[in-house]
């Protein structure tokens, strides 16, 4: 697998449904992860297939930073029933949210870190509440991730209108 192949399955998980600790360990001593964990990593993009929904590179590249410096205690969030829980939920809803978030972005005004945030927040604002129990610890991740990078971007993007649609999503769902 590609390095951009990981990164996007990466991205696309953080930003939709709550799952950005999914990725891999931040540092080369950490545990390997779970069975189920690494299923995560190498499906969940196939389980959300999207047409017109678009993570901009920017934000993928952020995102894959936030994952990679997760400390060992968000690192814990990644169990194998945590990460089992995901996989089933993914493969059975996979679908709908794909449609949902192509919808939004379709619907959304503006460039395309408008489109992406307005589409993923909106997606996952719809999603969050039905993820089974057993991944709210890896949703309470995910949320660090979105934030932490959102608020990087809100600060860091050239673009003003992009500042502003990554301010407007920065505290999460």
């Amino acid at each position: 697998m590609t390095l951009s192949r990981t990164v996007q399955r990466t991205v696309l998980t953080a930003a939709l449904l709550s799952a950005s600790a999914l990725a891999f360990p931040a540092s080369a001593q950490a545990a390997p992860l779970p069975p189920a964990c690494q299923e995560a990593l190498l499906t969940t993009l196939d389980k959300f297939p999207v047409t017109d929904f678009t993570v901009p590179d920017k934000v993928q590249n952020a995102m894959l930073v936030e994952v990679m410096n997760l400390s060992d205690a968000d690192q814990q969030a990644m169990t194998q029933e945590a990460c089992a829980a995901w996989n089933n939920w993914a493969t059975k809803n996979g679908q709908a949210v794909a449609t949902d978030l192509d919808t939004r972005y379709r619907n959304a005004a503006g460039p395309a870190c408008n489109k992406f945030t307005t589409s993923a927040i909106g997606t996952i604002k719809k999603y969050a509440p039905n993820i089974p129990v057993q991944t709210r610890e890896l949703e309470k991740v995910a949320k660090k991730v979105w934030q932490n990078t959102m608020q990087k971007l809100s600060v860091e993007a050239t673009n003003a209108d992009c500042r502003k649609a990554y301010n407007g999503v920065k505290a999460g769902w």
